[in-house]
């Protein structure tokens, strides 16, 4: 249940599921975090950190809910339905975390953890290194980040080459429409602009986040 859905309802309104998410965020992230802290016990807090980080957004838990096909499940009010909120990332994450919060509800904690071992078991099953795996293409992730941000897809310019041929740098800036976004260098031009795409997606998700 959508907060818009819950507001048309007047008088009859019903509660949404924004206590919900409230409660499966914070399920899922001790979840994520108990499951990480057996499965690599070679990893340092800040490479566990990240690793969460990267697994617990709005991005993969959207993925998850359109997977699912939650979006036609989710009770929305006439305007958020004629905005597209079906498709919304932040709105299918929110419904992704109300979700979770009722297995771990009827089910307890042990439900929950199976139940999210399953929906991440391509992340932590079968990957030698879960964050290569997670990071292993910033370019496609940042291009998707910008598509459903800003309807811009990223472009990519060679500043400058330097070294012999034998030995070369490469120095890439990426751009989102006339903005410098991020900067990378690397010893071939397809790693630079992965270094410049992850710039990217870092500042412009904390532009999203402080708004």
């Amino acid at each position: 249940v959508h907060r818009s859905y819950s507001n048309e309802r007047g008088a009859t309104k019903i509660e949404d599921n924004e206590r919900l998410e409230f409660l499966g965020d914070a399920a899922l992230e001790l979840a994520i975090s108990d499951i990480m802290f057996h499965e690599f016990p070679n990893y340092t807090e800040g490479e566990l950190s990240k690793l969460r980080s990267l697994i617990v957004n709005e991005r993969q838990l959207s993925k998850l809910a359109e997977d699912l096909e939650l979006g036609k499940a989710i009770l929305l009010g006439k305007g958020e339905e004629l905005t597209g909120g079906r498709t919304k990332p932040s709105v299918l994450a929110d419904c992704m975390e109300a979700v979770l919060a009722a297995v771990y509800l009827d089910g307890g904690y042990q439900k929950l953890k199976e139940v999210v071992e399953r929906l991440f078991g391509n992340i932590f099953m079968g990957s030698r290194s879960p964050l290569e795996f997670l990071n292993r293409d910033f370019k496609t992730r940042l291009q998707e980040f910008t598509q459903n941000e800003y309807k811009e897809t990223p472009t990519y310019e060679l500043e400058k080459e330097t070294g012999p041929d034998h030995d070369k740098t490469f120095y890439v800036s990426v751009l989102v429409g006339d903005k410098k976004v991020g900067y990378g260098v690397g010893k071939s031009k397809k790693a630079a602009e992965q270094k410049a795409a992850e710039e990217a997606l870092e500042v412009l998700q904390k532009e999203k986040d402080a708004q």
